[in-house]
């Protein structure tokens, strides 16, 4: 979500190589990339996939958030293929890890899972509880966009297809549209909306927790954006990725001086 399953690594596979005898610990490194993307697959995927049917179908989202997706995806695979190929020197999820953070940056995740997505997706589901069909319209663009965007970075997390910039790029992208998203909702629920005259305490419970919640996500994407994802995550991407080139290239060039050393002592032997 902020580049969440791009930067931080999987520990339930960490600590299970950890504590595993010596004799299954290879057995499980070789089986965890596979049964890790089946699983995400069919747990995290599949529901994601089925929220944006949801929301598409339902005729919350405007036109252009619907066609974002497949532009942002288009530009993506036009970067992997012209502007940053992979160098296929990563073979697994584990070894794609660009960001480890600490405990208190986990926290940090766990915050903005909460606040981007669960909180969101509780809204939008007590809107249609309550009959809020303003609460539903205003909310949903953001959780469709956010859905696409998890949905993005766990399938490129998964394949060595992408090189690090890529995968770095793709939260990048999506926050910055949702935070145009989140002000557009912020206005609909602060001037859009109204609280009848002596409402009951439930409903100005309700009125003052969509505001709330609107805000809150504007501030804290805002945060992800300037204060994470653009001065580190991006840069140590942009650094692993020109290291690895630098490495590949110094050994290709090692490899193509050993080969021209070679070949004289080659010739000579056969002239002998």
């Amino acid at each position: 979500m902020s580049g969440v399953s791009l930067a931080v690594g999987r520990p339930s596979q960490t600590t299970e190589q950890t504590v595993a005898p010596p004799g299954t610990q290879q057995k499980q490194q070789e089986h965890a990339p596979a049964g890790g993307m089946m699983g995400s697959l069919r747990m995290i995927e599949l529901q994601l996939v089925a929220f944006i049917l949801v929301f598409s179908a339902s005729g919350l989202v405007p036109l252009l958030d619907l066609v974002f997706p497949a532009l942002a995806s288009a530009y993506i695979m036009a970067l992997a293929h012209f502007a940053f190929p992979s160098l296929g020197s990563t073979s697994g999820p584990a070894s794609q890890e660009i960001f480890k953070g600490s405990r208190f940056f986990r926290m940090y995740v766990i915050v903005g899972t909460t606040v981007g997505l669960f909180l969101p997706l509780a809204y939008v589901l007590g809107g249609f509880a309550r009959g809020d069909e303003h609460a539903v319209r205003s909310a949903t663009p953001h959780l469709f966009l956010l859905s696409f965007q998890i949905l993005t970075e766990n399938i490129i997390s998964s394949l060595s297809l992408f090189s690090p910039p890529v995968r770095a790029l793709v939260p990048m992208i999506y926050t910055i549209r949702r935070i145009f998203v989140d002000i557009d909702w912020i206005h609909d629920v602060w001037l859009n909306k109204t609280l009848p005259a002596n409402a009951p305490l439930q409903d100005i419970a309700w009125y003052w927790f969509g505001k709330g919640l609107a805000v809150l996500n504007l501030v804290y994407f805002c945060i992800n954006l300037f204060g994470f994802l653009i001065p580190r995550f991006l840069p140590r991407a942009f650094e692993r990725y020109f290291q690895e080139r630098g490495e590949i290239y110094a050994k290709t060039g090692e490899d193509k001086r050993s080969a021209a050393i070679n070949k004289p002592q080659l010739s000579e032997k056969k002239t002998d």
